[in-house]
């Protein structure tokens, strides 16, 4: 009985603190919010959990290699954040760049389609910012992010 009560809060801490480990990690990074991510931060995600997995779940990895496989990829991505902070070039690389999908009133289907992105979900943007016709909107930005960024014209009075 004490034995399984022993395993039993072994396996309830683990998670906890790689858990903790992970939210003091990853707020070291900076403030970034997930409406902001990109390609880069979901990989880094998707990695962490990887790294993490077996220390949480009683696999062949322990606590300790879990930690060190995450605290090397936070390490990782800290330094490729600093140099993407640093050098344009690499975060056009590896974040990406705005692709313009409306101009002056115009859509640019085959940045649309380049993008994956359909008509129906831009007019979905335009109508989330009071505009019911393309012909309305100046510029529409399909930033890194994947949110649409809209700036309607101004009318001339």
């Amino acid at each position: 009985m004490i034995h399984d009560l022993v395993n039993l809060s072994v396996f309830v801490a683990k998670p906890l603190i790689v858990l903790v480990f992970l939210i003091v990690a990853i707020r070291l990074l900076g403030k970034r919010s997930a409406a902001q991510m990109n390609v880069y931060d979901l990989a880094m995600i998707v990695a962490l959990a990887n790294a993490v997995q077996n220390a949480m779940t009683e696999g062949k990895g322990d606590l300790a290699v879990g930690i060190a496989a995450s605290g090397t990829l936070i390490l990782t991505a800290a330094a490729i954040t600093w140099f993407v902070a640093r050098s344009p070039r690499a975060g056009r690389l590896l974040v990406g760049s705005p692709t313009v999908v409306l101009s002056n009133g115009r859509v640019l289907r085959t940045r649309l389609k380049r993008q994956y992105l359909t008509e129906e979900e831009l007019m979905a943007a335009l109508r989330g910012h009071g505009l019911r016709d393309p012909s309305e909107a100046q510029l529409a930005v399909l930033e890194v992010d994947g949110s649409l960024s809209i700036v309607p014209k101004i009318d001339a009075k």
